[in-house]
């Protein structure tokens, strides 16, 4: 199976991932048909996408030809619901609806049927089983995770996730076709969260638990990880901008999939603020106050705070990117690739790991578990070895 330039892209969805996606493929020289039932949202994508490229030509990135031929291979549709026959000519199709596992489920089977069987689905969900969405098919073989990140057409990863059934040839030509577009692709195994929503899930819980302990506040926890660790943005500020209830979803979805393990426990400073709809950014308050004329409480800049604050968050950090390593869910490469191209971490918490000492990590989870006697601190079988034989990652 191969998917090439002259593939007919479909993306199912137009909100801001969608809008996203369908700006990378046509940007590649596809055909794309963007679908959404609600016409707002085909509207708003469009609409976006027409600034997006504007704003290109204004910059000098792009000639007003070439932007108006790549907005002319965008198709805008807003199909009835279940009503898929207008996307038949696609070869591949993402899908990047609402993260609803039986919505998803009933989607994919009505596109089966709508598609000629050598079409490729793919789903962009971030947290969801791939393998649970393409067991709604009668060929769960051409069923494969697709995961972007956003905004899709500046970061530039992108998790390929094949389903338990899914072919071998389907994973390739579609981790094939987006190295072609320019991104960096990475291929994980169908766990909760793939690679980077599991290892990030600890940037910020434990944040959240060091707050909700009263160790220090939001803007100094926030200070401590930009100074001390070299991260653009600090876990509240980054939970603002992704929305506090995208964040928590995830959080949710991540903790159920694995079984309640307290590791991936949510806190209830984002359930009260979901709950409150203070969303973040979007809605001018979350963590921080975004409205006209607020004032942010200021950090406590202490060099005792920042030495406290962040070496704990780097440690459960690692020790999740170890354990996802022990339990094969990508490779070491993958891994500290995925984190410092989907989410800009400074460097791979891998090579991190090495840096610093895998026995100094340990010490300091040991130190943690036998604090608190809580299984958020356990340290992975991996990391334990690693430290025993005395060797590092790399």
């Amino acid at each position: 199976m191969a998917l090439d330039r002259n593939a007919t892209v479909a993306v199912l969805g137009a909100g801001t991932m969608g809008s996203g996606i369908a700006q990378v493929a046509a940007t590649a020289g596809h055909q794309v048909l963007l679908a959404d039932t609600f016409a707002g949202a085909v509207e708003r994508a469009r609409a976006a996408h027409e600034k997006a490229f504007a704003r290109e030509v204004e910059k000098g990135r792009l000639d007003a030809a070439s932007a108006a031929a790549t907005l002319g291979r965008i198709r805008y549709l807003t199909p009835g619901p279940g009503d898929f026959l207008e996307l038949a000519s696609a070869q591949l199709v993402v899908e990047a609806i609402v993260e609803d596992l039986e919505v998803k489920k009933a989607t994919f089977k009505r596109l089966e049927h709508a598609l000629e069987p050598t079409a490729v689905l793919a789903t962009n969900t971030s947290s969801l089983s791939v393998t649970a969405i393409g067991a709604a098919c009668d060929r769960a073989e051409r069923v494969v995770g697709i995961h972007f990140f956003n905004p899709a057409p500046v970061l530039p990863l992108v998790e390929i996730v094949p389903g338990v059934a899914t072919a071998p040839e389907v994973t390739a030509a579609a981790r094939a076709l987006i190295d072609a577009w320019g991104k960096t692709t990475v291929v994980a195994s169908d766990t909760p969260g793939f690679i980077v929503n599991r290892i990030a899930r600890p940037f910020y819980s434990e944040a959240l638990r060091i707050f909700e302990e009263g160790i220090a506040d939001k803007a100094t926890i926030d200070w401590a990880i930009r100074d001390a660790g070299g991260f653009k943005m600090g876990p509240f500020e980054l939970m603002d901008l992704i929305g506090n209830d995208i964040n928590y979803a995830v959080s949710l979805s991540v903790f159920e999939a694995f079984g309640y393990d307290p590791r991936y426990r949510p806190f209830l400073t984002q359930k009260k603020l979901v709950e409150a709809g203070l969303l973040g950014r979007k809605t001018g308050r979350g963590h921080f106050d975004y409205r006209a004329g607020a004032v942010n409480p200021e950090p406590v800049r202490s060099n005792d705070l920042a030495v406290e604050i962040f070496p704990r968050v780097l440690a459960v950090l690692v020790n999740a990117a170890v354990d996802a390593l022990f339990w094969r869910v990508a490779t070491r490469d993958d891994i500290d690739l995925a984190m410092t191209k989907g989410v800009n971490y400074p460097k791979g918490l891998l090579r991190w790991a090495d840096d610093i000492g895998p026995g100094q990590i340990l010490e300091r989870l040991d130190q943690l578990h036998a604090e608190y006697g809580e299984d958020r601190y356990r340290a992975s079988p991996l990391l334990r070895r690693v430290v025993r034989e005395g060797r590092t990652f790399y």
